[in-house]
């Protein structure tokens, strides 16, 4: 393995993009990664922090979008902006273009933050990693989490209120299986498997990380 692409980090640290669609079982490897020590940074944790209250990412959204996108706690309207932004592929463009960039800074803030005691695995936690244009050249090792669609839609509708017809949407607008796994340097096929086939398939990654991480550990 080449030296990690991490060296703004002092001491460099390991980079380990994380990635599935909705209903992936994406979320439950990354809290499995952070109990075996791991720094997970978690990009749609960062996008909603942004646009709650008094977040970064207000002004820009409501002089983009106008104030009824904003509630009346002050917070984005999460609801209508999704509507918005899935049958405006423009809007998604300009709400893409004032979130990305604060998404990233704060990742990289984190991340130095992490890393000031001693090098570590970051887990980038990153839905949309195949639709970044910057992230993958950025990472040393990719993970994707991935299952078949009929398998999201189900479980999806066990977890939430969404329907068939609004969850494909959303893996609609999300990059295809094929597109994340060719990323890929890592595939968990998450699909009739036990949780605990899961696990053990995501700590012997998780280990073999690790490795790579202490190989280039002074």
């Amino acid at each position: 393995m080449s030296t990690p692409k991490s060296t703004f980090l002092h001491p460099p640290s390991l980079w380990l993009g994380l990635t599935g669609g909705i209903g992936s079982g994406k979320s439950t490897v990354a809290k499995w990664f952070a109990e075996w020590g791991s720094v997970i940074l978690d990009a749609d944790q960062i996008s909603r922090q942004l646009t709650l209250p008094k977040g970064a990412a207000i002004p820009a959204i409501q002089e983009a979008f106008g104030a009824q996108m904003i509630g009346a706690d002050g917070a984005m309207d999460r609801q209508r902006m999704r509507e918005r932004v899935f049958s405006d592929p423009l809007a998604k463009a300009q709400l893409e273009a004032i979130l990305h960039p604060l998404v990233e800074s704060e990742i990289l803030r984190q991340a130095k933050v992490a890393a000031q005691d001693g090098p570590k695995l970051i887990v980038l936690d990153l839905p949309l990693l195949a639709e970044s244009k910057r992230w993958p050249k950025r990472l040393d090792r990719i993970l994707v989490i991935d299952c078949t669609e009929e398998t999201q839609v189900e479980r999806v509708r066990e977890r939430s209120q969404l329907s068939a017809e609004q969850t494909m949407k959303i893996i609609r607008a999300q990059a295809s299986r094929e597109e994340r796994c060719a990323l890929a340097d890592w595939v968990i096929f998450n699909d009739h498997i036990s949780l605990l086939e899961l696990k053990e398939k995501s700590k012997t990654i998780f280990e073999q990380a690790q490795t790579l991480l202490q190989a280039h550990t002074p």
